[in-house]
């Protein structure tokens, strides 16, 4: 929940969610609780079942009026429907009077061999063309979706990165890094005359990646997981943002234990602090940050040695080193040998 909270403060990231659940709010409005409403619909427009109806109202107007120019002017609003409408009608006639709808096919008859076209009605205001309905409307729908998930998927994977590793010119905490892990050399263990560590990592913490939290994969030669280690923030210093982090746990998990072993890399203040030195004490084994020094964290199958590369305390109003604005660990890990049974 509180990477979330983090998340949503970020602009970009507020702008695209914000952006879809408008749309989605949108949709709704304006096909669920406010539609649009057509009215003044040419007949052509409406639905098969429609017409039919409009057509036998026609043909009831006629019977009631002997207006030829209107009655063909209401069949003709048809357009090449009308015709298959009107040998639905006389084939079903329902309610209707046979005579009256005989009388009816007779003016279109005759009309349709003379070639007679009704003179338009006067003062007839054009229609508006109602849209189309149904899967076309799912279409429009589905593809505003897509596109804006198109759009939010290109901008977080593409342009987010590049806008939050140079926001305003200035590279930020993870470009920095970035840039200082991949300058650091990692301990050549053979050229030294010892046994080669099976996975080895370099993690980089500096002030203002307030959601610090770096985990790596071990993994046997062959490809087999034999478990997992890691370095994230364990505690901060004062207040405001960005966070001061005085303390970080480094763990260890081995498939093949029942716990996961956590040693707490601290700031001198940190550690010499009476209170804070007791409560960190109680997530794992404290030590005191030292360039060079080394920590070593050991399970059932696994040995872990987390060497600190490199390491400077930040300069405010707050104690003396008591924080940190860079950390550089080198993490290694060797199977443990097995005892001979």
């Amino acid at each position: 929940m509180e990477r979330i909270r983090e998340l949503l403060k970020r602009p970009l990231v507020a702008g695209i969610l914000g952006g879809l659940v408008g749309l989605l709010v949108g949709l709704i409005w304006a096909y669920g609780i406010s539609p649009v409403k057509w009215i003044n619909v040419p007949p052509v427009q409406l639905g098969t079942t429609y017409q039919e109806q409009y057509l036998r109202m026609a043909i009831d107007s006629y019977q009631v009026r002997q207006d030829d120019t209107l009655a063909l002017q209401r069949f003709q609003s048809l357009e090449t429907a009308g015709t298959n409408i009107l040998k639905t009608i006389e084939n079903n006639p329902g309610s209707q009077d046979p005579n009256a709808i005989l009388k009816f096919s007779s003016l279109v008859s005759a009309a349709s061999a003379v070639g007679l076209t009704p003179a338009p009605a006067i003062n007839e205001t054009p229609a508006p063309t109602a849209p189309k309905t149904g899967s076309l409307t799912i279409l429009v729908i589905f593809g505003a979706i897509v596109a804006f998930a198109v759009v939010g998927f290109v901008i977080i994977r593409y342009l987010y990165p590049l806008l939050r590793n140079t926001a305003g010119g200035v590279p930020t905490a993870a470009t920095r890094e970035r840039d200082i892990t991949n300058q650091t050399t990692l301990t050549d263990y053979a050229a030294k005359g010892e046994e080669p560590p099976i996975a080895q990592f370099v993690t980089t913490y500096v002030l203002g990646d307030d959601l610090f939290d770096d985990s790596f994969s071990i993994d046997s030669p062959a490809g087999e997981f034999l478990g997992e280690c890691g370095i994230g923030i364990s505690e901060t210093i004062g207040v405001g943002e960005p966070k001061k982090v005085q303390a970080f746990e480094v763990w260890l998990f081995d498939k093949n234990d029942i716990q996961t072993v956590t040693k707490v890399l601290m700031s001198p203040h940190a550690f010499n602090d009476v209170a804070t030195f007791q409560r960190l004490q109680a997530k794992g084994e404290p030590f005191m940050v030292e360039r060079g020094k080394q920590v070593i964290l050991e399970t059932a199958a696994l040995q872990l040695v987390a060497t600190v590369s490199d390491m400077e305390f930040g300069d405010s109003a707050l104690p003396e080193d008591s924080y940190f604005d860079r950390l550089t660990l080198e993490i290694a890990v060797w199977p443990k040998p097995t005892t001979p049974a």
